[in-house]
């Protein structure tokens, strides 16, 4: 049976482009960052970005006190700034997901929550499935999960593949994303064939890292998941989300994140139901450029 199972998957893959050079991938982004780049850096561009994020802290020092005073600041943000998008999502660790879903006050931000023991994956699935049903009992409007990295590198499909459909079953309509933590992967073919995997048990997002592991987001990574969208879209009409997170430090990479989406995945992918951005310290960098002054609101 588990002969057939793997079998079944590598066919799956053999129907994609999974047999990429690291070298071409890194040529292509750098030429979109030197020729594209440019035209995307408005005031227009940064000011969707600024919806696009998800608001993320998942610290070891978090608290009831911090994460209430976290979620405060985006309540806040309307009045504020109320010409301006409100951010995307607040993204918290499970036990937080009761006080953030109790205290928002805007309409329409998600509250995601980090499952499946992030940011290992190293659990039993047991373990992984009640943390996740909690956090959705508990307010979480979207669950973050890491694919379990060790399971993809030796090989072992049918567990990864599980895992993911198991715990979107848990999410049922409610949005899933997968964390292939591609700083861990090898090569650009790994993390191509990571996302097919991670798109074809059921993830509604693939998303390129924890933001505990070096590296976390690169552009090649991106470019590679991107791709792979693509290609899982054409194939199947299923419309997959992508989020970039960790390491998304300046305004530039924001930016950068974003034209690698509209160069390889177009202008339908273009909203923040489509497109977030994994971060904490990027939100205040795009207020100050949109507001044209530094200001640190959050």
């Amino acid at each position: 049976m588990e002969t057939i199972e793997k079998s079944k998957y590598e066919q799956m893959l053999a129907k994609y482009k999974t047999d990429i050079k690291d070298t071409d991938v890194a040529a292509k982004v750098a030429e979109i960052i030197e020729k594209k780049v440019p035209e995307n850096d408005t005031l227009e561009v940064k000011k969707f970005l600024m919806g696009s994020v998800e608001l993320t802290t998942l610290k070891t020092t978090d608290s009831e006190e911090s994460v209430l005073a976290f979620t405060e600041k985006v309540n806040k943000f309307e009045d504020a700034y109320p010409e301006l998008p409100h951010v995307a999502t607040i993204c918290v660790y499970p036990c937080y997901a009761k006080i953030v879903s109790q205290s928002l006050e805007v309409e329409g931000v998600e509250v995601a929550c980090v499952s499946g023991s992030f940011p290992s994956s190293q659990a039993l699935i047991e373990i992984k499935t009640v943390e996740t049903a909690l956090a959705l009992k508990d307010g979480a409007t979207e669950i973050d999960i890491v694919m379990s990295v060790g399971k993809f590198l030796s090989g072992d499909y049918d567990t990864v593949i599980d895992e993911i459909s198991e715990l979107k079953a848990i999410c049922g309509e409610r949005k899933m994303k997968v964390i292939l933590e591609t700083g861990l992967l090898p090569s650009a073919s790994d993390i191509k064939k990571a996302s097919l995997l991670a798109m074809y048990a059921g993830a509604d997002y693939i998303k390129t890292s924890t933001g505990k592991e070096k590296p976390a987001a690169t552009p090649e990574a991106a470019y590679v998941m991107c791709q792979a969208i693509k290609e899982y879209y054409d194939m199947t009409g299923i419309q997959i989300g992508f989020k970039p997170a960790g390491g998304l430090n300046t305004v530039h990479d924001a930016l950068v994140y974003y034209t690698i989406v509209k160069e390889v995945l177009g202008e339908k992918w273009l909203t923040n139901q489509w497109l977030r951005l994994g971060t904490s310290r990027l939100a205040n960098l795009l207020l100050s450029e949109v507001v044209g002054e530094e200001v640190k609101f959050f």
